[in-house]
């Protein structure tokens, strides 16, 4: 049977760096396999290009400059409620970061 959910719900999204680690596994590994734990609706884990944080040292992909900490944006889209639910946990796993929760319409979304 397939599921469909639309309407109103939320985004959060977690901004943090590509070397950053949760009890010896990459961060944004932990957080995807504790979404899924919670029977959250999705996770997807994007690298970026290039970018910086409060240090103000940019990482890149850049060719004469390889980086080994690239940032990495986490997104998980789901109700109000599984949201609230995974910001404290989140809160005990991300000791630096940035975190942000923000309301979407979903339009679509489907599976089987």
């Amino acid at each position: 049977m397939a599921a469909k959910i639309s309407g109103q719900a939320q985004r959060l999204r977690i901004f943090i760096g590509e070397s950053d680690h949760y009890h010896h596994k990459p961060l944004y590994h932990a957080i995807v396999l504790k979404a899924r734990e919670m029977g959250m609706a999705g996770a997807t884990v994007m690298r970026a290009f290039e970018g910086f944080g409060p240090s103000s040292r940019i990482h890149t992909q850049n060719l004469l400059d390889l980086s080994r900490d690239l940032p990495v944006v986490i997104e998980i889209v789901d109700s109000e409620e599984y949201i609230n639910r995974f910001l404290p946990i989140l809160d005990t796993m991300v000791s630096a970061g940035l975190v942000t929760v923000d309301p979407v319409t979903i339009y679509k979304y489907t599976h089987t």
